[in-house]
């Protein structure tokens, strides 16, 4: 069964669809890994696996099985389908490595919207990763950790950074006290628009 290409499928089914691409983004960091590593356990290729968390590939049984097995999750759960007759969006948060992920658009493509709660706990040993992407982060609450490339920073509440995520990088509780902040994730190229105020 092919989810792509069927006809008739109405604007929840699109909207489960869609949100689908956020959340295997979401696990694929929850858990700490690169596309290459997932491409390796799935067979899918890495332009596949990017393509679907972009949101530029619609999923298929063919492709969510394989990838339901590598993230040790069911398939309801991986699609996040919401209950039969409730219209309501659930954004399922994604837990691992002690910390909660929840996607928080499900639109495809474009800029995907994440909040990651880190609780209090011990210092972790940075692990810096690479991808593509464009990257933008603001911290809510604490202080969060962050190795970019060379760069060890601190980021407080109210702080902000942007950064090309083909440079290695890595956040983690600055202080062993809880952390919050959002993220943006972009495709390659992609920049954030700020207006200004008129003067």
């Amino acid at each position: 069964m092919d989810m792509e290409g069927e006809s008739g499928t109405g604007s929840g089914t699109d909207a489960v669809l869609a949100a689908v691409g956020p959340r295997l983004r979401a696990l694929r960091l929850a858990r700490d890994i690169t596309l290459s590593a997932v491409a390796d356990a799935t067979g899918i290729s890495v332009s596949t696996l990017s393509r679907l968390e972009s949101g530029q590939r619609r999923p298929n049984l063919e492709l969510l099985l394989p990838l339901a097995k590598a993230y040790h999750v069911p398939l309801d759960e991986l699609v996040g389908a919401p209950a039969t007759g409730d219209p309501r969006v659930h954004l399922r948060p994604i837990t691992a490595r002690g910390m909660t992920i929840i996607p928080l658009t499900r639109k495809p493509g474009g800029i995907q919207a994440y909040k990651h709660i880190l609780p209090a706990g011990p210092l972790d040993h940075p692990n810096p990763q690479v991808h593509e992407g464009y990257e933008w982060l603001y911290v809510l609450n604490g202080k969060l950790r962050m190795v970019l490339g060379s760069q060890d920073l601190v980021l407080g509440a109210g702080e902000a950074a942007e950064f090309d995520t083909r440079v290695p990088h890595w956040f983690g509780r600055a202080d062993g006290k809880p952390v919050e902040f959002l993220s943006l994730f972009g495709t390659q190229g992609e920049r954030m628009h700020v207006r200004s105020r008129p003067s």
